[in-house]
């Protein structure tokens, strides 16, 4: 079966691998120069099943509004005319519930797992290396009342077997040594083990090129521009190089995803949630990180990837803007010289941004639509990186009518009315 992929993001890349290795020709398009150039590119690079979550959970309209009001905020939004933004914040809202969250979380902690596992294997398979680190990942608490309120995420991770370990100070250091020097900060943590860590786009280059040489196309430099449709069915991808036809398609797109599909009037709530990352040499070997520290406070992630410290974090409302603003470099800036200030060279760090596809529920939509012949993998959020094999292996199994195997029927885009 031919089947064309849009998008060459992690999404995009690992989905042609896992439709190649079922036996299908397969061909990704992307506007980029190469695979990995866009989101994919400096993320925070957790492989985090235990810290799958979605944002919208009960009090968080409260903390939200506190957020906003910080000096180093998490959150920000930008008033603007986009309707898009305002939809979406109204069904994230609905999904701040109790039960919301524990559907919500559940479904996101089984995937991730599951893609956990699915990268292990592929590793061990193909030998790929993108500065992985398997010793896991330290949530870490400044104040006691984060401290309290771990106990609504413990339960779910009890629920599917998740291993995760609260520590005090003292074992907080045991885990992430460099936190000695800066004692006092924080009152506990919690550890999940079982998390790991590694450069998401080294891994999506890497992975393309294992998946060219089994006979993946990637045709790169290509704007998509629409899809053709007759009779319920997709008849092509219209491009600025002329109409790429197939057997089934693949939307992979992240956060250009609902553009694209809107007008075949399969409307998903994927909106773009702005992230910030800063890149920076290691200074100090035994003053950086051992793997992932996540700044519960600040919402940022500090991660070592080889002899680099990457530093993500903060979620910003601006719609498809990529202006890089500078009190966002000062917030990850903050949190990385609070926990690790000899680690590494802020200095000479380099500032991106990316645009996450998120949805209102934090899940994924990965499956079919009303189109026969058209297949969904998009609205990872955070958490592209931490599903994106799992997510693959899914999509794979459902377009080759194979029982995929975890559940995923609450993965589909059926979920959302009119997809």
């Amino acid at each position: 079966m031919r089947i064309v992929v849009l998008g060459s993001g992690v999404i995009g890349v690992t989905s042609a691998w896992y439709l190649a290795q079922a036996g299908h020709e397969v061909t990704v398009l992307d506007r980029q120069p190469a695979p990995g150039l866009e989101t994919t590119f400096a993320n925070a690079g957790q492989v985090s099943p235990g810290y799958s979550a979605p944002w919208a959970g009960p009090g968080i309209p409260l903390k939200a509004l506190k957020w906003l009001m910080m000096r180093h905020r998490p959150l920000v939004v930008w008033p603007n005319a986009d309707g898009g933004l305002y939809g979406w914040l109204a069904r994230m809202l609905a999904n701040c519930t109790e039960a919301a969250y524990a559907t919500n979380k559940g479904r996101m902690v089984r995937l991730a797992e599951y893609s956990r596992d699915v990268l292990r294997d592929l590793r061990d398979e193909t030998g790929i290396a993108y500065d992985q680190r398997m010793q896991g990942t330290l949530q870490l608490f400044r104040t006691q009342k984060q401290l309290d309120h771990v106990g609504g995420d413990t339960s779910v991770l009890d629920a599917y077997n998740v291993p995760y370990e609260l520590l005090d100070p003292a074992g907080c250091i045991a885990a992430e040594p460099a936190l000695a020097r800066v004692a006092g900060k924080y009152v506990g943590g919690l550890r999940l083990p079982g998390d790991e860590t590694g450069d998401a786009f080294l891994f999506t280059q890497r992975l393309a090129v294992l998946a060219a040489a089994a006979g993946v196309t990637f045709r790169q430099g290509v704007t998509i521009r629409g899809l053709h449709n007759t009779a319920g069915e997709i008849t092509g991808v219209e491009t600025d190089q002329g109409i790429v036809t197939a057997d089934r398609y693949v939307v992979a797109m992240g956060s250009y995803s609902t553009a694209l599909l809107r007008p075949l009037a399969v409307h998903v709530p994927v909106y773009p949630v702005k992230g910030y990352s800063l890149t920076m040499p290691i200074t100090n070997a035994e003053a950086a990180p051992v793997s992932t520290v996540m700044d519960e406070t600040y919402k940022v992630a500090i991660t070592r990837l080889g002899d680099r410290i990457r530093v993500g974090g903060t979620a910003e409302l601006a719609g498809f803007s990529l202006k890089l603003r500078a009190p966002r470099r000062e917030t990850l800036a903050h949190s990385v010289r609070e926990l690790f200030p000899d680690g590494g060279n802020i200095e000479e760090a380099t500032f991106w941004t990316g645009l996450r596809p998120m949805t209102p529920d934090g899940t994924p939509i990965i499956g079919p639509t009303r189109y026969s012949n058209l297949f969904l993998n998009t609205g990872h959020g955070t958490l592209g990186w931490t599903m994106a094999c799992g997510s693959a292996r899914v999509l794979a199994d459902l377009m080759t009518e194979r029982k995929p195997e975890i559940e995923a029927a609450d993965l589909a885009p059926s979920r959302y009315a009119h997809a």
